[in-house]
């Protein structure tokens, strides 16, 4: 491989023109399709398999007409100190309101709160709930802005008026959180490399490639049905890989150009060797983002795939753009330890240098020196550390935000307070349970026979009268628990109405379902949470088998594999701490604690293991590549280090940057992956790579190395250390070798 990457690197370096020629194309063709494609509708939020999901699916069959996915809202008023919602000013108010609604083109329905019981005992508050045809995606601006007005409507004469429901939704949009994490990057690159020329190359290439996947996800969204969120995601990730991937190479090439080659030459040889570690670092992400299917989500499985092709552009533009771009760069791009005089080069050497002595150590060399040497302390210290830090998952929860985990400043979250205040928490939650007495003999007394069932189970506050369909084989009943909708009472009533409609379907063949939203909340939590396991052992062990081919060795992929999984549960136990018991929420501006988003885990399995084995490839390979060389195996510890521990240090702040971004983000699902992908990078590229790796490499010595000769033969040769490079150039590897600087 290293061969072929070589004269690829070298190609490019050459064709640069045709090269920058066909990635501009390609990005002016991506943009032009998504500026002229359709605008994105929702994206079906189905979960195949779950008793929600079919009870959604049953409701559309028997209620037709009824758009049992179409957006609502809930219109709440409050009336002032001392009055009472049904005195007859403010009575006339809501009335007219409710009027207003009614007429808009895309309701389908609107509940008068005086015909429906809908004000609170107290009398002080009451609402209107509004239907509409289409989902909260798909609503017209227009629309939203008539639901708006008339609240704004209400206000005016008084009343304290919130909208809450999924009708206001906004779509979810990229804003500063990208140009921190891009001004951050460019800081570090600049640090690393002391040259804005080197330090833009990355930025360009990234943003390149960001582009083309973005706007290709753009442009078929309305044919795949790819969510908004989609791209974010793939913005998120493409930025960081697409960064990291090129520093490595030019990092490389610098390294290359140190030792005296020609810049043709080193751009190939930075390819064929960086760039072989980036072609196996960019298959273990690809493989952790496409499992994603295993969970069977469509919705999940669209933006790991479109996340993943995001990073299968990086790779390529990495490989081919990059050393382009070098060739255009010229003398600008500098040797490594050369730098400009934008950081202080061109000033004298130390007296050691100046007298021809060695160059002081760097900071990675003095750090695995250190390691190598107290290898049990920095294990335990690594492991213990980490542990501390994950013992918070042992109680962690799960579920999926609604509206009371909203900022306090959004009228979402305060009309769920209102709604809380006159009716109970239950009332923000309320469960949605399907009868089907199709096969039944009296459907009648089927559905009687569910509603009394319900009523005399525990944290049950209300329960409507039947709602039959137009055939009177399906029925309707919504019941009010007394719990929130995201506690753990209501996903036990959720159970025990499940497990008595069991019953009555052994006894009459009726068959009871419970959806609406917090039923669906409940079976994706659980849904995710039995595909984890899966999941795990599935990407996991494809990945295991990749790094077996890349280091031809068994025990480093096993250490990377445990070593990521140290990481993921510190990360989880710091998201439990911070999002569900609220250590440091004032800091990180957590307004309300509650379960981790259900899909966190099996989330950040997927992206945190990707990108972890990217750190492990670039680190190891080049250890490997120093032990193959002839050195022993604690000189190859070193040798990895001095070369690559300030390119992988300056990787991790840069993704660290990309992600912390979005802690800053007003939505607490996005803050909340943010914060959790931030600190699951740091946790795995400065205590599990930087201290853990080195610490057990050294304890092994050369078993770190064992391969069984029958499973080496097995392998195919990948040479991501460029072995068949060091034989172009007629030298043979040995642990006495001349080791001067090879010349071109």
């Amino acid at each position: 491989m290293a061969t072929f990457l070589c004269k690829l690197g070298r190609l490019a370096f050459r064709r640069r023109h045709f090269v920058a020629l066909i990635w501009v194309a390609l990005l002016t063709l991506a943009g032009v399709g998504a500026a002229g494609a359709p605008p994105a509708g929702t994206t079906s939020f189905s979960i195949p398999g779950t008793e929600a999901q079919k009870a959604f699916d049953l409701l559309e069959e028997r209620f037709p007409g009824q758009s049992a996915d179409g957006a609502t809202a809930r219109v709440v008023f409050k009336a002032p100190p001392g009055e009472k919602m049904t005195d007859a000013g403010n009575k006339a108010t809501v009335e007219k309101t409710v009027s207003e609604l009614a007429d808009g083109s895309e309701v389908a329905s609107v509940a008068d709160p005086y015909q429906g019981n809908a004000v609170s005992e107290d009398g002080a508050i009451a609402y209107a709930s509004v239907k509409y045809e289409v989902s909260g995606m798909e609503l017209e601006e227009s629309t939203k802005d008539a639901l708006e007005d008339a609240a704004e409507q209400a206000r005016d004469a008084g009343l304290t008026v919130e909208v809450g429901g999924d009708a206001l939704q906004a779509v979810p949009h990229t804003g500063a959180t990208e140009i921190i994490g891009i001004a951050v990057a460019a800081v570090v690159l600049v640090i690393t490399f002391g040259s804005l020329v080197a330090a833009g190359l990355p930025l360009l290439t990234a943003l390149i490639g960001v582009g083309i996947g973005v706007s290709s996800i753009t442009a078929l969204a309305g044919v795949l049905e790819l969510g908004s969120t989609t791209s974010i995601l793939a913005m998120m990730i493409g930025l960081a890989v697409g960064i990291d991937y090129a520093l490595f190479i030019v990092s490389r090439y610098r390294a290359e150009l140190a030792e005296g080659r020609e810049r043709e030459e080193a751009a190939g040889r930075a390819v064929g060797t960086a760039g072989s570690a980036v072609v196996f670092a960019g298959l273990t992400v690809v493989i952790a983002l496409v499992g994603l299917a295993v969970v069977n989500i469509p919705m999940l499985t669209k933006m790991g795939v479109a996340a993943a092709a995001t990073v299968a552009i990086a790779v390529l533009i990495a490989l081919t753009m990059v050393p382009a771009l070098l060739g255009y760069a010229g003398r600008r791009v500098k040797p490594a330890g050369a730098k400009s005089g934008l950081l202080g080069g061109g000033r004298k050497k130390n007296d050691a240098q100046a007298e021809g002595g060695p160059a002081k150590a760097n900071l990675g060399t003095r750090w695995a020196s250190f390691v190598v040497r107290r290898p049990v302390a920095v294990l335990l210290l690594g492991v213990v550390g980490l542990g501390a830090a994950a013992v918070p998952a042992a109680s962690l929860e799960l579920g999926l935000p609604d509206d009371g985990s909203q900022p306090t400043s959004t009228t979402q979250r305060r009309a769920y307070d209102l709604l809380s205040e006159g009716f109970g928490a239950g009332f923000n939650g309320p469960l949605l349970v399907v009868v089907d007495a199709k096969g039944s003999d009296a459907p009648k007394q089927v559905f009687t026979d569910v509603s009394n069932e319900i009523k005399g189970l525990d944290d049950v506050v209300a329960v409507t009268p039947p709602a039959p369909n137009k055939a009177g084989d399906t029925a309707t009943i919504t019941v009010i628990p007394d719990s929130k909708p995201s506690s753990v009472q209501t996903e036990d009533l959720v159970h025990a109405i499940r497990d008595a409609g069991a019953g009555i379907k052994a006894d009459t063949g009726a068959q009871t379902l419970v959806t609406g939203s917090t039923a669906m909340n409940i079976d994706v939590s659980q849904k995710l949470n039995d595909a984890l396991l899966p999941y795990l052992v599935l990407v996991v062990g494809l990945a295991f088998l990749l790094l077996i081919v890349v280091f031809r060795s068994i025990l480093v992929p096993l250490k990377a594999a445990l070593g990521f999984l140290l990481s993921v549960m510190a990360a989880l136990g710091a998201v439990v701490a911070v999002f569900q018991w609220g250590w440091l929420a004032g800091l990180m501006n957590v307004e309300e604690t509650g379960p981790v988003m259900s899909m966190m885990p099996i989330f950040m399995v997927g992206v945190v293991f990707g990108l972890a084995m990217d750190y492990e490839v670039f680190l190891v390979t080049r250890m490997r590549e120093a032990y193959v060389h002839g050195e022993n195996p604690n000189q190859a510890v070193v040798t990895g280090f001095r070369h690559g521990a300030r390119v992988v240090t300056a990787a991790a702040v840069i993704m660290m940057a990309v992600f912390a971004g979005f802690i800053g983000s007003s939505e607490s699902m996005v803050k909340m992956i943010g914060f959790g992908l931030a600190i699951a990078v740091f946790f795995d590229a400065f205590v599990v790579r930087m201290a853990i790796v080195p610490a057990v490499l050294a304890l092994l010595g050369k078993r770190a190395w064992w391969l069984p000769k029958w499973l080496d033969r097995a392998l195919p040769n990948v040479d991501v250390e460029g072995e068949g490079l060091r034989a172009a150039d007629g030298r043979r590897p040995g642990p006495d070798e001349d080791r001067e600087p090879a010349r071109t």
